[in-house]
């Protein structure tokens, strides 16, 4: 099996998961390439213990990403900084030529991803991705094979929903994510946006005009050292689009929660249709809904249990549950998969060019919740 050298660039929470899922790779069952950690960066040196102490092949350790870049035993990046950091970094790996998986959102906005678009432009051509792991549950890939086969005919509306619960209490102590300045305008639209615009985006719909519902309940939070400080960006926010022309035109709903009552996390999808409807949400990850109707014949919602059907096999039995970390090493097995010369079974990664259509899409809404009007979305050309 070819193995493939990767460096990490912030070693955060989500490079953690990375790691993890690259340390598990035997795991997965007919893989053409194998992820191996050789570098790992962060301007913070005590998280690089972790990595050291759990990897045997870190040889580089750095708290200047330039020379993770210039270290040419490391082929491809995962690349986990804060939104700010994006259009600083980005280009820079992608001038390097080495293949970049970077977190979402591509750019903390909108003329910050397009420096990263015009950087991909002018690149030498190698792969790049973007996070996006909760379409690759299989409940989720059930629904957009459902989708792809025609069954919903003339759609009603589809939602799809990224419900995040922690920061329902007010005194939880404020973070990056809650400041213009490192996380962006768009507030939990940024930070969630990409997990409910890239299945939508990768089945073409692709709305033409939305509105927005924005919503900024905690004004303040506790700084660590016994003041209150204020929270700049938006808690909730949902999003309703317009997809297609006239009397084909469907509502799309799109929904980045930060404070979601009693949820954990929870990604959804349903589309609703004249003959068929489906949905799948990850609080009910072995399950998906489906109904195909027939003029005049019942309306029946079935449930099928799915167990661990991943898009690329794996050792774990059909009768087990599939989880968040599977849905991160489905991921990143498609990324390599991709890397290896594969198609990604189907499914790849979130590409740059969706990430630059769910800017265009956040942009709208952003104006059209704060002025109270329909806005019509500028896709890049």
């Amino acid at each position: 099996m070819r193995r493939i050298n990767f460096g990490i660039i912030g070693c955060g929470l989500m490079g953690r998961e990375f790691a993890s899922a690259a340390a598990r790779w035997m795991h997965l069952t007919d893989m053409p390439a194998r992820p191996e950690i050789v570098a790992v960066c962060d301007t913070n040196p005590a998280l690089m213990g972790w990595y050291t102490d759990n990897l045997p092949h870190v040889g580089q350790t750095t708290n200047d990403y330039r020379e993770l870049l210039d270290n040419p035993d490391v082929e491809a990046v995962y690349c986990a900084v804060p939104h700010v950091l994006h259009a600083e970094i980005y280009p820079q790996i992608i001038a390097s030529g080495k293949a970049l998986l970077g977190e979402k959102p591509f750019g903390m906005d909108r003329a910050q991803n397009a420096a990263i678009m015009a950087a991909l432009r002018d690149g030498p051509g190698q792969l790049v991705r973007c996070s996006s792991e909760m379409p690759f549950y299989p409940g989720a890939q059930r629904v957009i094979d459902f989708v792809r086969s025609g069954a919903l005919g003339d759609i009603l509306e589809v939602e799809c929903a990224f419900l995040h619960s922690s920061d329902i209490n007010p005194d939880k102590p404020i973070n990056w994510k809650r400041v213009v300045g490192v996380n962006g305008e768009y507030g939990c639209m940024g930070d969630l946006g990409m997990h409910v615009c890239h299945v939508p985006l990768r089945l073409g719909w692709r709305p033409r005009t939305v509105s927005a519902s924005l919503v900024k309940r905690v004004t303040t939070r506790p700084d660590g050292k016994g003041n209150r400080v204020p929270c700049e960006t938006w808690d909730n926010a949902t999003i309703t689009g317009m997809v297609g022309e006239g009397a084909d035109a469907f509502p799309l709903v799109l929904k980045t929660w930060r404070i979601a009552p009693g949820e954990s996390n929870t990604w959804s999808i349903r589309v609703l249709g004249m003959h068929g409807s489906a949905e799948f949400s990850t609080k009910n990850p072995r399950q998906w809904r489906f109904m195909r109707y027939e003029p005049g014949g019942s309306q029946t919602w079935q449930v099928e249990d799915l167990g661990y059907q991943s898009l690329f096999p794996a050792i774990t039995g059909g009768i087990f549950e599939f989880g968040f970390t599977d849905a991160i090493q489905q991921m990143w097995a498609a990324f390599v998969d991709e890397l290896a010369g594969g198609d990604a079974r189907g499914f790849t990664c979130a590409t740059p060019e969706e990430a630059a259509a769910h800017h265009a899409i956040l942009t709208a809404a952003l104006t059209a919740g704060k002025e109270g009007r329909v806005v019509e979305v500028e896709y890049p050309r």
